[in-house]
């Protein structure tokens, strides 16, 4: 059945950023199919209607790097100095399994779902786990396991993460919403061998590799230290620099390191609410977008940055870095929306399926109402979207041409059962992170 989303003002994010005033979406199967002015409407039988009320119909926002079955560690140790050593690794390697990712991962999808988050870019343990909750929840999802040099909760061995990633791809490399990836968690925490076998895996599948870099203070001093050269020459050095690695943070890059991403078309999730409240820094994103690089942006888990939507990161992007760069006008509203549309969609690799609303492009849509009392009145949809709007705001959400959000609610799933559930997984994670507190507070 045809659906058409009426009564909407469209921002396209396409080349030309083209906006329709007062404007209808039609929508077959997967697919936009029309996109016209409201005199040109008219009623269709057979066709399911919804009513926009004057509201922004956008691209559905672009996750480029998150942690989704990290929802557990959500508000724990915030403001902890050793919070990495006290409490994550821990408590991942004690409590977190195959259950606890799955109702994680689903919680999790709500959260993105509501906000208007349509597509994922997610690394962590359990993915196959992870994969299950996106396909039932039906958001568009980018997956992959991570590699790490020492034992962790899903794997007895060092690197245990080759074998379970290199079966998880074949099951999932095929599917229409999931893209199956490599994810070797950083250059400090996998030795040579294992990031060229990684991306040996993300050559003979196609598929993209991703990995935190050029995040830490210690990584940096550690690669001057052993091999004399930055994180990102390290990784040249050894075949690694390509277009289908996203690098995720790249909070300290040299010029050279910016012209080493620009040379091999590397691509960059920038989550700026993470690294700011981690205090590592705000990255040179000008320096790359002015080199030709593709930089998306991500949440991070909720472990770092806490909220998993898109929209308050367009907020911390822009007040950072108007403020790093001392200048008020840098990065104007428009820019910072097609952050989370079309250039994450380009980080992806799949700006010629998604990021943009045009003819033939799947239909994952947002429409962001502006009824409620922070949306008035709105002079410009960019500005509003990043200075005023928040996650509530977002009325309706389309994935892959199916309706998943309607007034603010999911249509397809319980979120009050799918929190239940997570609590029910939760007790022993739970008791053990308050015993973890009660230490800090000694």
């Amino acid at each position: 059945m045809k659906t058409i989303i009426k009564n909407v003002k469209i921002i396209t994010m396409d080349n030309n950023m083209t906006e329709y005033e007062n404007s209808f979406v039609s929508i077959e199967g997967e697919n936009i199919s029309f996109i016209g002015h409201m005199k040109d409407f008219k009623e269709e039988s057979n066709c399911n209607i919804v009513d926009g009320n004057n509201g922004i119909l956008m691209p559905g926002m672009i996750n480029t790097h998150t942690h989704l079955s990290m929802i557990p560690f959500r508000s724990l140790g915030d403001d902890c100095k050793d919070r990495l050593r006290r409490y994550l690794f821990p408590l991942e390697n004690e409590c977190m399994n195959e259950k606890l990712a799955y109702f994680s991962a689903k919680y999790a999808i709500c959260e993105m779902l509501l906000s208007g988050v349509t597509t994922i870019m997610d690394m962590y343990y359990f993915e196959d786990e992870v994969a299950k909750a996106s396909e039932e929840m039906g958001i568009r999802a980018f997956l992959g396991e991570t590699i790490v040099n020492f034992p962790s909760c899903d794997s007895k061995e060092a690197f245990g993460g080759l074998d379970y990633a290199i079966k998880f791809i074949e099951k999932w490399k095929n599917h229409n919403l999931i893209t199956p990836f490599i994810a070797p968690h950083a250059p400090n925490t996998n030795n040579t061998k294992s990031l060229i076998e990684a991306n040996q895996i993300s050559k003979k599948y196609n598929v993209p590799i991703s990995m935190h870099l050029s995040e830490m203070d210690y990584e940096i001093k550690y690669f001057k230290e052993k091999y004399n050269k930055t994180p990102i020459e390290y990784l040249e050095s050894i075949g690694l620099l390509s277009d289908r690695l996203v690098a995720a943070h790249c909070i300290y890059l040299t010029d050279n390191d910016i012209k080493l991403l620009e040379k091999y078309n590397v691509k960059v999730a920038h989550c700026i609410g993470s690294n700011t409240k981690s205090a590592k820094g705000v990255a040179p994103v000008n320096k790359m977008l002015n080199n030709n690089i593709s930089v998306g942006l991500g949440t991070d888990g909720a472990s770092s940055g806490n909220t998993l939507d898109i929209i308050t990161q367009f907020k911390l992007f822009a007040n950072f870095h108007k403020l790093e760069n001392k200048d008020r006008s840098i990065f104007p509203a428009k820019e910072i929306v097609k952050l989370g549309t079309i250039l994450g969609a380009k980080v992806l690799n799949k700006d010629k399926e998604i990021g943009s609303i045009e003819v033939g492009k799947k239909a994952d849509l947002v429409i962001i109402e502006t009824e409620s009392v922070n949306m008035f009145p709105v002079f410009d949809p960019y500005s509003a979207i990043v200075y005023s709007a928040n996650a509530s705001n977002v009325n309706t959400v389309f994935v892959n041409g199916k309706c998943l959000v309607k007034n603010k609610k999911l249509v397809n799933n319980n979120l009050e059962a799918i929190k239940n559930d997570l609590k029910s997984n939760m007790r022993q994670f739970e008791e053990k992170a308050k015993k973890q507190l009660e230490k800090a507070i000694l």
